[in-house]
Order: C-alpha cells, then sequence, then structure tokens
C-alpha cells in the first residue's frame, strides 16, 4: 500500500503547539505618568482591569502584575521596567502584556532592551489591547514603528510646550507662580490668566526698597521690621527668612523686567502693573552692593569655633576680633565669642573674650574627658619630630629618656591651651569626648 502524502503544519499552528506544551508566563505591566502629556492615559487600575479581562478571554496566564507611576522619556529611569527586564533575562517571564505600546516604551534605549530580548527568544509574546508582537520580523518592525511614534509625540509636546512658554513670555507674562507681592488671576479664560498686584503685600514691597535705598536698611534690619510689625509676606503663613529678603530686593520683576529661564540672558518686558520704578531698584542695588576697597578681605580663622554651642538657645558659637587704636599709636587686639543666632535671633547670650575663655579651659583640664590615645599618639609625633630636628640640624644625638606613656596628658593639654596655636588648639579641643557649651560667659562641660 503506498504511502498517503500529508502537508506539513502551518507555523500558526506550530506555534499553537509549542504554547499548549510550554504555557507562555506573562507579567502584567502597567504605568502611568503624572506628567502632563499623559493625563489622557487610562489609570493604572483601569489598565489592569481591562487587561486581566483579556488575558482571562483568551487564555493567558498572568504569572505576576506589576505597577509604575513614572515617566518614560528617558531610559534606564524607571526602577520597575528594570527589574522586569532582568526577571525576563532570568526566565521568570517569557510573556508581557501591557495596555499599549507606548506604556511599554517611549524611548530609545528601553525599546532596545525590549527587542534584544525578543531575538534572544527570552521575550516570546507581547499583548497589547487589540494587537500581538511575536519575535518575527514584521511584528518586531511594527512594534519599533509604534513605541517610536510615542517618542516622537512626546518629542513634539516638549517643543509644543516650550513654544508655548516663549509665546507667553513675548506677550509679558512670566511662566510660573507670581512673586511675593502679585497675585494670579484664576478667573480669567484660560491662556489668557494674567497677573494682578496683591493690594495686601505690595506696598510693603515697595517699603522694603525705599527703606534700603533711602534709609540705608541692610536686610537684616528690614527682617526685624517685619518680625516686630508681625506682618507674614509669605502666602502659607510662616515667618520671613533672610534670603527670602534679599532675593525679593533682588528680583527686577518689580519694575517690570523679567529673564525667562533664568540664567538663559534673555530678558523681556512685563505685562503686569510695575509696584517699584527702576530708579528705585537702581538705587537700592547700589545700597546691597558691596564696594570694592583697598581692604583685603579674607576669612579668619579662630581657636574655638564650631566647638561649642551656645548654652542658652542651642545655636553655634562664631567669633569676631576687634581692634582697639590708642593715641599712643598702640593697637590691641580682642577676640570675642559670641552666639551665632541660629536658632534664636533675639538670644541674650553675652559674649566672652578669648583669654577669659582660654582661662577657663585651663583651669577644667582636670575635669575634662580626654580621648588620651589620640593625645598621646600626637605627643609621641612631637617628641620624634624633636629628636630628629636635633639629630639632623643640631647634630645630637639625644638620649632617648622620654617615655611617652610617661608623659603627663593633662600637662601637655595645658601646654598646647596656653602655648600652642590656633591650629593646635582646634586639633587639641576635637579629641574631647565631652559636649561643651557657653552659658552665662561660663563654659558649661556635660
Amino acid at each position: 500500500m503506498k504511502g498517503v502524502w500529508t502537508s506539513p503544519p502551518s507555523a500558526s499552528l506550530m506555534m499553537a503547539m509549542e504554547e499548549t506544551a510550554n504555557p507562555t508566563k506573562y507579567c502584567l505591566y502597567a504605568r502611568k505618568s503624572s506628567e502632563r502629556d499623559e493625563l489622557q492615559a487610562l489609570s493604572i487600575e483601569s489598565q489592569v482591569k481591562e487587561m486581566e479581562t483579556m488575558a482571562q478571554r483568551e487564555g493567558l496566564r498572568i504569572v505576576e502584575t506589576r505597577r509604575e507611576s513614572h515617566s518614560a522619556k528617558d531610559a534606564n529611569q524607571r526602577p520597575v521596567f528594570q527589574t522586569l527586564i532582568e526577571d525576563i533575562k532570568k526566565g521568570t517571564f517569557n510573556g508581557l502584556i501591557a495596555w499599549d505600546p507606548s506604556r511599554i516604551s517611549r524611548n530609545a534605549g528601553d525599546l532596545g532592551q525590549i527587542v534584544d530580548l525578543m531575538d534572544q527568544k527570552l521575550l516570546v509574546d507581547i499583548r497589547t489591547y487589540g494587537q500581538r508582537f511575536s519575535n518575527s520580523p514584521n511584528e518586531k518592525f511594527l512594534l519599533m514603528i509604534l513605541c517610536s511614534q510615542a517618542k516622537l509625540e512626546n518629542d513634539h509636546k516638549g517643543e509644543n510646550v516650550k513654544r508655548g512658554l516663549r509665546a507667553k513670555c513675548e506677550q509679558g507674562w512670566r511662566p510660573g507662580v507670581a512673586p511675593i507681592g502679585y497675585i494670579q488671576d484664576y478667573q480669567a479664560r484660560k491662556g489668557g490668566k494674567s497677573i494682578l498686584v496683591d493690594e495686601e503685600r505690595a506696598p510693603v514691597i515697595r517699603q522694603m526698597f525705599e527703606r534700603v535705598a533711602y534709609d540705608g536698611w541692610s536686610g537684616r534690619n528690614v527682617l526685624d521690621w517685619l518680625d516686630k510689625t508681625e506682618f507674614s509676606m509669605l502666602r502659607s503663613g510662616s515667618r520671613m527668612y533672610l534670603s527670602t529678603i534679599y532675593r525679593i530686593l533682588r528680583e527686577p520683576f518689580y519694575y517690570g523686567r523679567f529673564e525667562y529661564p533664568r540664567g538663559s540672558g534673555v530678558w523681556y518686558t512685563g505685562s503686569h502693573d510695575p509696584i517699584i520704578s527702576k530708579e528705585l531698584f537702581d538705587r537700592a542695588q547700589e545700597k546691597l552692593d558691596v564696594r570694592p576697597s583697598t581692604h583685603t578681605w579674607r576669612t579668619k580663622e579662630f581657636a574655638f569655633t564650631r566647638l561649642f554651642t551656645c548654652g542658652s538657645c542651642g545655636s553655634g558659637i562664631t567669633a569676631e576680633e576687634k581692634t582697639k587704636r590708642q593715641k599712643n599709636g598702640n593697637v590691641h587686639r580682642y577676640v570675642y565669642y559670641h552666639c551665632s543666632y541660629g536658632k534664636d535671633r533675639n538670644c541674650k547670650e553675652k559674649a566672652i573674650r578669648e583669654e577669659e575663655l582660654l582661662k577657663q579651659l585651663v583651669e577644667m583640664v582636670d575635669v575634662i574627658d580626654l580621648d588620651e590615645v589620640g593625645i598621646r599618639g600626637k605627643i609621641k609625633r612631637e617628641i620624634e619630630r624633636f629628636q630628629d630636628f636635633n639629630s639632623r640640624v643640631l647634630g645630637r644625638n639625644m638620649i632617648r629618656s622620654l617615655i611617652q606613656e610617661e608623659t603627663d596628658v593633662r600637662n601637655y593639654v595645658r601646654y598646647i591651651l596656653e602655648r600652642g596655636s590656633s591650629e593646635e588648639r582646634r586639633e587639641l579641643l576635637a579629641s574631647l569626648k565631652n559636649q561643651t557649651s557657653i552659658r552665662n560667659q561660663k563654659v558649661v562641660v556635660v
């Protein structure tokens, strides 16, 4: 009997037979960004619900569902997606379900990873709502086109936003939140919103510039004045900070000009009503600017700064130098340590002279808890340096009778406090185990 010839099974039948033998393990990936270009996208839970219904209808096995709220504009920026890629490489999943190709990728980098996984047959099937992408040239090409189209739309939207902001600036309206002294006109129609003068705060802004320009006030003077009037310049009701004062006094928006974006060098004339004149602004800047002089400024390093705290308010302790010139030509230098007023600008703690502070520290050496191991190490280095100096420079061979262990550590501390340099004193006090503060002009050791 002659054999009966039969045609080979079709590709679709072979795929169905393979899926039956090795069912695809799908991961449902749902993503939504909070950015404006995705406001119309389905919510994450809506995506999950729709795709679970589709999977149930088509008999797909979802092993795990993963959710992510992150933009897909830039590559390698989505932690959940990157973990998904690694799990596909490990074989945890070999199928992917998503609402739309744009949910998977909107950039070339992430799209390249997906296509590479399909080329390696680690990812055999991708399902979206109404579409399927398997490891075939045509379907991979279609997937790349759809994801590239999502990237193109995203890039165009970014350009459109920038174009719209430039058009708004050219009309005289600065994008963003209005500065203190102005309020947004939220009642205007969309696209026609403007900035209005805040009738409550604008007069105070004007007075700030006038007091600096005409009365020579500093930012600190302005801040003290605002605190005394108990007037809150901020919409949140919180107190004003010194940095905010200077930011206001340097803002050209108040006389009708603005730069956008900041630092770009592109300036526009505003359509808003100015609160001050250009002349008043310029005069205030002259008062704020530090004029160059023949005096060379330098940062002074004092021995005990950043080592104590204020016993009254907990702020740090800073120092300043005072110079007194007598009629006979003698010049006396005094250093005072006082509260930095970082936590309480009205702290009443009095300043203490460096000599008095040093005297108190010397008297307290016997009760201060010291890091003796570290100090003995420094003593040892001093002895070795001294011996090396004698042998190399003076040509003397000293008998090594100086035994580090027998050195009185506290006598060494007294010596450094009384005779050492500022740097040596700072290094020494850094080895204190106690917390030290200054209260009522007295050193307090805890």
